[in-house]
């Protein structure tokens, strides 16, 4: 669309990067052409965060419809680049908008989402607008009812602006083996956004829109999130409903918020955890004022660093900004001292024996009435979990819950765990050209750090740490005990404010 340029190079970028100070890199669309448009968004309106978006639509300093469009606008001009969207909803989401600020205009507030443009991953179901789950088996499946998160972002009055790619029902980290192409990372387009949730975190990274939500199943929220230099949180297991969530794994499925600042997880937390009696996974627990509990000082946390295991083979770039992170976080925080969770080396296997048996139970119809409408690597896949015995299955389950009951011991004498993210930089897309889901190395390393505390269900988000000397974003992960997503947002929080990472966006 007119008024905003193509991505950079990486080269520019790069070029950029070293020319500018540790403010914001964000070039804001040009003042000229659209942004003097009557009724388009002021120059630089979509660099804000999701709660500065929230604070400027209810004093109606901005309308959401002048921002919704410029996020049209925006999936326009860069989604061919980056191909984060396989739908986008943009007829219903300028209805969307004028309906929220009709509201506010007459004194309605539905809270912090309102008017907020957002998008969804595409295996939330949404009545009415097809929800393919990146896979040709559902291409044309247009739902009847909303996912429950999807009814509550709706209720807040989130302006919904489409659905994101990813990896085929989920069951992959690179977001390349789609029916809807490739996804690419937006800090550098020739390397993966991750996956499985890999179109939210470039949706967001890019400034397409203000939020997304993912799936987290084995790192496909906090991977991607790392990747493509976000925050992404996957609250505690059972928080936030998974009712009109296609499945990948009923024991492992987490729902939680991608966005760009911590505040802004927070309000998007807020709005979709919460008991859900339609869920059999789904826990009563307190919701807690989320952003409230960001202003609590952090000053007496204790912090266990997981470095057996989580630090083993780190890319030297990695290891260098985590000791730099946490050079900070000592500062912050009473203590920081090493702790050992004894079952993350062992959590492989049970994981992928209940999550394979899980899988091919939701698909096996699927599997024996079209095979060839499924990527042939996630067909592989998925049929591999018909030979999981049932014995084996069962003893998983059990082995899963006494994991679950007894690994929070591990906080006795400390407060969170942090590790990095990811122990690897994005790969280049072409080391995946001839088997999409990579090597059994990149398989294994790229989800190593994140797959275990799916098997924990705690509360664990990554937010930006730093970035390599190429400009690829590096991911810092810091885990609570279950329940506990308001002390994993609080040292997040305090972390973010006390460096300047979040505020480095991709040159556009």
């Amino acid at each position: 669309m007119a008024g905003y340029p193509p991505l950079l190079s990486r080269r520019s970028f790069l070029t950029a990067a070293g020319a500018a100070s540790a403010g914001a890199l964000f070039t804001a669309p040009p003042t000229s052409g659209a942004a003097q448009v009557a009724g388009a968004a002021p120059a630089g309106s979509l660099e804000l965060s999701l709660s500065d978006l929230a604070d400027r639509l209810r004093r109606r300093q901005l309308s959401s419809l002048e921002i919704t469009r410029a996020c049209l606008d925006r999936i326009a001009a860069l989604n061919p680049a980056l191909n984060a969207f396989i739908t986008v909803t943009g007829e219903s989401a300028l209805a969307q908008a004028r309906t929220a600020d009709d509201e506010m205009r007459r004194g309605t507030w539905r809270g912090p989402l309102h008017g907020v443009p957002i998008a969804l991953k595409d295996l939330f179901d949404t009545a009415g607008v097809r929800t393919t789950a990146g896979s040709g088996v559902f291409k044309d499946r247009v739902p009847v009812d909303d996912a429950e998160v999807v009814r509550r972002l709706k209720a807040a009055g989130a302006v919904l602006v489409g659905k994101t790619n990813m990896h085929e029902f989920a069951f992959g980290g690179t977001s390349l083996v789609t029916a809807f192409g490739s996804v690419h990372n937006p800090w550098d387009q020739r390397r993966i956004a991750g996956g499985s949730s890999g179109g939210s975190a470039a949706a967001v990274a890019a400034g397409l829109c203000f939020g997304a939500l993912g799936s987290d199943t084995a790192g496909s929220i906090r991977q991607p999130a790392a990747y493509c230099g976000i925050v992404g949180l996957k609250p505690t297991f059972g928080l936030v409903s998974t009712t009109g969530v296609i499945p990948l794994s009923w024991s492992f499925d987490h729902v939680g918020p991608m966005t760009r600042t911590i505040r802004d997880a927070a309000l998007m937390l807020q709005v979709i955890a919460g008991f859900d009696p339609k869920d059999p996974a789904s826990v009563s627990m307190t919701v807690p004022d989320y952003s409230a509990a960001l202003r609590a000082h952090v000053s007496g946390l204790h912090v266990g660093v997981a470095r057996a295991f989580f630090f083993d083979g780190l890319d030297p770039e990695i290891e260098q900004v985590m000791a730099a992170a946490l050079a900070v976080i000592g500062r912050l925080t009473a203590s920081v001292k090493d702790v050992e969770l004894p079952a993350a080396s062992s959590q492989e296997q049970l994981r992928s024996t209940v999550r394979a048996a899980e899988a091919y139970a939701y698909h096996a119809g699927f599997l024996a009435k079209s095979p060839a409408l499924y990527q042939p690597e996630t067909l592989a896949r998925l049929r591999a979990g018909a030979d999981v015995p049932t014995v084996a299955y069962i003893e998983g389950v059990r082995e899963l819950a006494r994991t679950r009951r007894t690994m929070g011991r591990v906080f006795d004498g400390i407060d969170v765990v942090i590790t990095p993210t990811s122990p690897i930089l994005p790969p280049p897309i072409e080391e995946f050209s001839s088997d999409r889901n990579g090597t059994p190395d990149f398989l294994a390393r790229s989800i190593r750090n994140t797959s275990p505390f799916d098997v924990y269900g705690w509360p664990t988000i990554s937010l930006p740490c730093g970035f390599s000397a190429s400009g690829l974003p590096i991911g810092l992960q810091i885990s609570a005990a279950t329940g506990q997503d308001a002390r994993v947002l609080q040292l997040a929080h305090a972390y973010e404010q006390a460096t300047d990472w979040h505020l480095r966006k991709i040159a556009t």
